[in-house]
């Protein structure tokens, strides 16, 4: 049915059937007498030829339809939520505004806090809310991104939406400090040898799925969702973790690990930031776009491996270095 034959009244008192599972609460959530409501519960049977929530003792239950639209209603909510709140401008001195970017916890500690920082400096009204990626990211990529403002990611994971580039990186390899069975170049036999730890799944990164190509099936002993994690999970044992090596360098010294380099020629990382097309013209999204891609072009010219540098008013301290790899 076309969208032009139907009431979009109907989805927000879909929402409050699906959500309140009664008539008289989801009239008053929505500002509806009960007779009201009832007529609309009555339309949308219809329109779906299914009772969507049904009397079962003295309750009410939602069918399976039902079951299956509550979080679409909600989801379809959101983005007409966002829709409808699109502004022609945008004046970041002076307004306040909330953006809601899921990250992996990487991308924020690289990217997000930078970004927060620039933020700060030109949007005092602004607010960053991150939230971490869920992990089924690739299974319903359109829902998700409906349901914020963006999301930093890769490429080489998702397709097929807006995106701008931000930054690049390399991956290196932790390996343990008393893991003697490494000398000072990993080798693919090392790969396929000893146990891995692995953020969330082991062929989330390009570069490791490259392995299945070469032969190598990584035996996972551990998985996790934090990245940050990956160096406590190294240290004192025999796991090796594949790793971005901007993030390394900011644990260098938090675990008694080395930092080596990929037995092969492991394909870079491209982060980006992702969107859904409703904000494509929305103005106060591509200030954050632009703003966002600023911070990743000062990031990008900042080549991993190379330190950061110190200001005058700072001594320079010691640090521990995470052993550095081969090169």
């Amino acid at each position: 049915m076309s969208l032009s034959g139907l009431d979009l009244n109907l989805v927000l008192s879909l929402r409050a059937l699906l959500e309140e599972r009664n008539v008289t609460r989801a009239g008053q959530r929505v500002g509806l007498s009960q007779p009201a409501m009832s007529a609309a519960l009555a339309r949308l049977r219809r329109h779906f030829d299914d009772d969507l929530i049904s009397r079962s003792g003295r309750q009410y239950e939602l069918t399976a339809l039902g079951r299956a639209l509550l979080d679409r209603t909600a989801t379809a909510c959101d983005l007409l939520d966002r829709l409808f709140t699109s502004r022609a401008d945008f004046a970041p001195d002076s307004e306040a505004h909330e953006f809601t970017l899921l990250s992996s916890d990487y991308a924020l500690s690289v990217f997000g806090a930078e970004l927060a920082r620039r933020v700060h400096a030109e949007a005092p009204g602004v607010r960053l809310r991150f939230q971490r990626t869920p992990g089924d990211v690739t299974e319903d990529t359109e829902t998700m991104l409906s349901t914020a403002d963006g999301l930093l990611m890769p490429h080489g994971v998702i397709t097929g939406f807006p995106s701008v580039e931000l930054f690049a990186d390399r991956w290196v390899f932790l390996v343990a400090e008393t893991n003697d069975e490494v000398g000072d170049h990993l080798t693919m036999d090392d790969l396929a040898r000893l146990p891995w730890v692995v953020y969330q799944r082991a062929y989330d990164a390009p570069a490791a799925r490259q392995l299945s190509m070469l032969g190598v099936e990584p035996r996972v002993e551990v998985f996790v969702d934090s990245f940050q994690a990956l160096p406590f999970l190294v240290a004192g044992t025999r796991r090796i973790a594949l790793v971005q090596q901007r993030l390394a360098e900011r644990l260098s010294g938090v675990a008694a690990v080395r930092r080596m380099e990929a037995p092969y020629g492991a394909v870079p990382l491209h982060e980006a930031l992702w969107w859904h097309p409703v904000h494509t013209h929305d103005a106060a999204h591509i200030w954050l776009r632009e703003t966002a891609a600023r911070v990743g072009a000062e990031l990008a010219a900042s080549e991993p491996g190379r330190p950061a540098p110190v200001p005058p008013s700072q001594p320079t301290a010691p640090r521990r270095p995470v052993h550095p790899g081969p090169g």
